[in-house]
């Protein structure tokens, strides 16, 4: 089951960095997560100062 990140990304971009399959890309308004890239691996949600990524 892919990650997603919630509304509480501050966007820092400290997930995408630490995603090994550039899964991870800037939206408008938050990073996202492309489920079809996403490999469970919870590198994000281990980056992430807010704990915004989860799993879906």
């Amino acid at each position: 089951m892919a990650y997603k990140i919630t509304d509480a990304c501050i966007s820092c971009g400290a997930c995408a960095a630490e995603c090994p399959v550039e899964a991870i890309s800037q939206g408008d308004s938050a990073y996202v997560i492309d489920a079809d890239k996403c490999i469970d691996c919870g590198s994000c949600a281990n980056a992430c100062p807010v704990d915004a990524p989860t799993q879906a």
